[in-house]
């Protein structure tokens, strides 16, 4: 038994560094991102084309031509009123870029994805998996696209709700791709024994909040809230901002620029906390206690070191230099908190 699981790790590890590899290239899709939301370029590109979108303008009068369909927009007319044709081909780069590692990512895993299942080189067991990875990264696509959509009907930016989304779902397909990045490095699980159910689901709701965290801070980007209060630790001299409630639910979490930043401290300190207590127990467990306790403890450093940008990024008033790491250390902690979540699961 034991002979075969070693020969099915063996088989399966060149599928766990592809694996690995694409998530590398999400996670700069999702740095990327951050970037182009920003410095305001997502909606420099106002149509969606797939396959031929890849190449970029390449004379003067395709530059001329894109140009003039963005001044049609109401993020020209509201807020870039009087840009010049340079200073768009910037706007237009970081677009372009998001789009060609959106691409990228997609090349990238259907080819490896066709020819590990041509040569009988995937294990059945992962199969299923790398479906589902394939189909959430088409829908990505779509999202992207809808997100955009939004952008271009009457706003001057995307809405914070299918900005969430987008990132939501970037976040959950790289979260799915290390966890089954991970299953094909390291062959079949072992037999789960009864101890390992409560770290089991302390590690998932872990993961779970680490996500929460993310998209709250994905409507707090989307609203723009990070530039509302620079103030810490109250908002505006109070524990509870004045303006939090802006006269129905909806208008309050996804829309209310207060609330947005309210709710993503207050959830921040709560997951800081159960990530110290669950370091504090996994370390204290000693032999009895979970695997990948050095795992956990980087997690809590990578927690706290966001807490800590994020602080500085809210009184600092939101500089490009600071949001951008922060933006990627929540990658980072996507990316831990999987692998804490997927190592605890295991057993």
């Amino acid at each position: 038994m034991a002979g075969l699981r070693t020969a099915e790790m063996t088989r399966a590890r060149p599928v766990g560094v592809w694996l690995f590899a694409v998530a590398g290239l999400i996670v700069a899709m999702v740095i990327v991102g951050g970037a182009t939301r920003l410095t305001g370029s997502g909606l420099s590109i106002t149509e969606w084309k797939p396959v031929t979108g890849a190449l970029p303008p390449l004379s003067q009068s395709a530059w001329t031509d894109l140009f003039a369909k963005y001044r049609a927009s109401s993020q020209y007319r509201l807020i870039n009123q009087g840009l010049s044709l340079g200073a768009f081909k910037v706007l237009f780069w970081w677009e372009w870029a998001h789009r060609l590692l959106g691409r990228t990512v997609g090349v990238v895993f259907a080819i490896p994805f066709a020819l590990f299942l041509v040569g009988g080189r995937l294990p059945r067991r992962l199969i299923p998996a790398c479906w589902v990875l394939f189909g959430l990264g088409g829908l990505q696509g779509l999202v992207g696209w809808w997100m955009v959509k939004s952008g271009l009907e009457g706003r001057a930016s995307v809405a914070p709700e299918r900005l969430a989304t987008h990132l939501g779902l970037a976040l959950l397909l790289l979260a799915a791709t290390v966890w089954v990045g991970a299953s094909a490095w390291s062959g079949p699980r072992r037999e789960w024994g009864r101890g390992d159910i409560g770290w089991r689901v302390a590690g998932v709701a872990l993961l779970a909040g680490v996500f929460v965290q993310c998209l709250l801070g994905a409507l707090l980007a989307g609203t723009h809230g990070g530039m509302v209060e620079g103030d810490w630790p109250l908002m505006g001299g109070r524990f509870i901002p004045a303006d939090y409630w802006q006269g129905a639910l909806w208008a309050t979490v996804a829309h209310g620029t207060a609330a947005t930043q309210f709710d993503h401290r207050m959830w921040s300190y709560a997951l800081w906390a159960y990530a110290a207590l669950l370091t504090g127990a996994a370390a204290r467990g000693g032999a009895n206690g979970p695997s990948g306790r050095g795992l956990m403890a980087l997690l809590f450093a990578d927690l706290s070191l966001q807490a800590l940008l994020g602080i500085a990024v809210v009184r600092l008033g939101d500089p490009l230099w600071l949001a951008l790491p922060h933006q990627a250390n929540a990658a980072a902690m996507v990316v831990l908190s999987t692998l804490v979540a997927w190592r605890w699961w295991r057993g």
